[in-house]
């Protein structure tokens, strides 16, 4: 995508409507076209990177997938999740599910990877932040937009068991 596509897209995922809307489309377009094509592709990925993580629910204790965006750190190795909820007020479901079960699962690139999730604070988030934000400006409309201190993960292959 060309720099003025990806500016314009930056814009328009910085709107309270796109934050009322998106999280109602895209992870059920993003969940139907990854499963079509046999975890090949994700329609969000074609602006920012992404993973369908698979975590065992909080609550619920079953199998919750989730298409999120990512910054990859050492691709196929460690990425960064960030849980802006699209700038909304609660924590996403998938943080709580994290942090109760680190040990997870995501799709990379069409390849099924066994990670460990960790919750960073401190100066380490604040350095991710920082990544994060130059990586995809939005999250600090996002960030201002709520009370709450955005969640940011890192996450990292784990050996298989």
């Amino acid at each position: 995508m060309s720099g003025l596509g990806v500016r314009f897209v930056q814009k328009v995922s910085s709107t309270r409507g796109f934050a009322r809307v998106a999280p109602h489309v895209i992870p059920a377009l993003d969940r139907a076209v990854h499963r079509l094509t046999r975890g090949k592709v994700l329609l969000s990925a074609q602006l920012l990177p992404g993973v369908v993580l698979t975590v065992t629910g909080a609550r619920s204790g079953l199998p919750r997938r989730t298409p999120l965006a990512c910054m990859p750190e050492e691709p196929g190795r460690s990425w960064l999740l960030v849980g802006s909820n699209f700038g909304r007020a609660g924590h996403p479901a998938w943080t709580a599910n994290l942090l109760a079960h680190p040990d997870a699962e995501v799709s990379w690139q069409g390849r099924d990877i066994p990670v460990t999730a960790r919750l960073l604070t401190g100066p380490e988030r604040d350095g991710a932040w920082r990544a994060v934000l130059a990586f995809w400006p939005p999250y600090a409309t996002y960030q201002a937009r709520v009370e709450r201190e955005i969640r940011i993960f890192r996450i990292v292959r784990r050996p298989p068991s």
